[in-house]
């Protein structure tokens, strides 16, 4: 017990390094996935058939294949295949490759669930709305859009959360996250080895990152429940 109190404020410091470094990702990922998991949307809900089939087709390889595949690929293949290392050396172009690779997977997860939203409120509301002089856009922005948050709120609120976890994965292309930070003492670090507790303090982080967004995502959703 004397050791572990005497290791703690190296654990700590190193564990807070990589928390911020997996907030970072979580962040960047979500700046990232949901505008471009509503263009995607778009693009599959499009009349023009080949932009849809092709949306589709990408949708079905993203949410067909594991994240770690994707961040594998995306990571190496520019190097050993291209010649052409587009990230970078380093932390940051590690960085660079889990966001992308991040946000392409997320993007196209929330895509369906953007599409459900859509396609779940009546299409009366849209035949009224034209019928009244408003155009799509009008009508999507000033009708459908609030009602559709609530709707996709509860399955957005699902992905969230899981991605809080799903940043973990970042840590097989070596970005130094949490987890990454934990087993280091476990292998040897600092001065640390053989220290198996670290990683049960990365637990800690996690429960108390995903209980907040659990609370936070659980107001949002009582304010939207007026549209009940």
């Amino acid at each position: 017990m004397k050791l572990i109190l005497e290791q703690m404020p190296i654990v700590l410091r190193s564990l807070n390094v990589g928390f911020l470094q997996t907030m970072r990702l979580f962040f960047v990922t979500l700046l990232g996935a949901f505008p471009l998991g509503l263009l995607i949307c778009m693009g599959t809900m499009s009349r023009f058939k080949p932009l849809s089939l092709l949306c589709k087709f990408f949708v079905w390889i993203i949410r067909g294949t594991p994240l770690m595949i994707q961040l594998l690929i995306i990571y190496y293949f520019p190097g050993l295949v291209l010649h052409n290392n587009i990230w970078g050396s380093g932390e940051t172009g590690r960085f660079t490759a889990a966001a992308v690779a991040f946000i392409i997977n997320y993007a196209n997860y929330f895509s369906e669930i953007y599409r459900g939203g859509i396609q779940s409120i009546p299409v009366g509301q849209e035949e009224a709305g034209l019928v009244l002089g408003m155009t799509r856009a009008q009508i999507f922005f000033r009708i459908k859009l609030l009602q559709m948050i609530k709707r996709i709120l509860p399955p957005i609120s699902n992905e969230i959360i899981t991605l809080v976890k799903d940043t973990s994965l970042a840590r097989i292309i070596a970005l130094q996250e949490i987890i990454w930070a934990g087993q280091a003492f476990l292998k040897g670090s600092q001065g640390i080895s053989g220290a198996i507790w670290p990683l049960f303090f990365t637990a800690v982080y996690y429960l108390a990152a995903t209980g907040l967004l659990t609370l936070g995502l659980g107001a949002l959703e009582k304010k939207l429940s007026f549209f009940r």
